[in-house]
């Protein structure tokens, strides 16, 4: 009887006995989505507007591309590599190795920095590493490099507001020359460097020393041809300024050093190759009255920026 008057009460409510048919009904719809993805939210149309504007846009260029890992070999060697602030990223350190000065003060360096990692290897273990070579029981493991695109630097110029000065490298081989010219990039307010894929020196551990620390800011661009980023820089209104020995023009008359610029040096030996040579706006030579021949790619690089910055200043 009891079971009668429920069901023929007249309060609202599920009926006994109905199986939990509306227990759907009953159930919360989940946690209220963001703005973003409600339909007609203000919010919403707006994220989907700037959703097919990135989908108009072009794909991102790609990178510069890595270098090659590289190790630093050897008790000196290594030291001078953590002093400088070469980046590092693994110091080995032979099991039993006579503890002498240098070999605490590179630890201590690695220590100091942070973001190496410190690893005991045994000899054996670390000949087969350096192939060999007289590693004295230390070796400092050294990242690839990350290069930018050469684009990137001219665009990193136009965000501050500045006009771009850069220095390109053709056939520049040797890592001390490239890391002075960083150096002098770096000291006369430039943006950057751009090197070769191929047949060039590239950002090793005795380029970022010579740098003195300078690479750190100063970004490298590598290009896969020369010739073709230095049209590129042509088109968005740069000019292309090559340094020779037989150049139409002297350095001090030059008035491209006032605006947007792109420096091209070549090697002592050969300077300019053809192509390059071929593709620069203006041929540039050096006054040199005490009758050198050639200057070396950093000292003429320092030489010309120094230009630039004076009448930028």
């Amino acid at each position: 009887m009891a079971a009668n008057n429920r069901r023929m009460s007249g309060k609202k409510g599920a009926q006994v006995g109905s199986g939990g048919q509306r227990r759907k009904g009953l159930e919360g719809k989940g946690p209220t989505p963001p703005a973003e993805m409600r339909k007609k939210h203000k919010a919403n149309r707006i994220a989907n507007a700037k959703a097919k504007q990135a989908a108009r846009r072009p794909a991102p260029r790609g990178r510069g591309g890595k270098g090659t890992s590289e190790m630093v070999v050897g008790r000196n060697p290594v030291v001078e590599a953590l002093r400088e602030g070469v980046p590092a990223s693994t110091l080995y350190v032979q099991q039993f190795i006579d503890n002498d000065e240098r070999v605490r003060e590179a630890l201590q360096l690695a220590a100091e920095r942070g973001g190496i990692n410190l690893m005991e290897a045994p000899r054996p273990e670390l000949d087969r590493m350096t192939n060999g070579l007289n590693h004295q029981g230390l070796v400092l493991q050294v990242p690839p490099y990350e290069y930018a695109h050469p684009e990137d630097l001219a665009s990193a110029a136009y965000d501050d507001g500045e006009d771009p000065l850069i220095v390109a490298l053709d056939g520049v081989t040797d890592p001390r020359n490239l890391g002075a010219v960083v150096r002098s990039v770096s000291a006369f307010g430039g943006h950057g460097v751009v090197v070769p894929e191929r047949r060039a020196a590239g950002m090793t551990a005795g380029a970022w020393k010579t740098s003195a620390g300078t690479a750190a800011r100063t970004p490298v661009a590598r290009a896969t041809n020369l010739t073709r980023a230095l049209e590129g820089y042509k088109k968005a209104g740069i000019a292309v300024v090559g340094l020779a020995a037989d150049g139409e023009a002297e350095l001090g008359d030059l008035e491209a050093l006032d605006g947007p610029v792109v420096i091209v040096v070549g090697s002592e030996g050969k300077g300019l190759s053809r192509l390059v040579g071929e593709t620069c706006d203006y041929r540039v030579r050096i006054p040199m009255p005490g009758g050198a021949e050639s200057l070396n790619a950093g000292v003429a690089a320092g030489i010309v920026l120094y230009e630039a910055a004076r009448r930028r200043a």
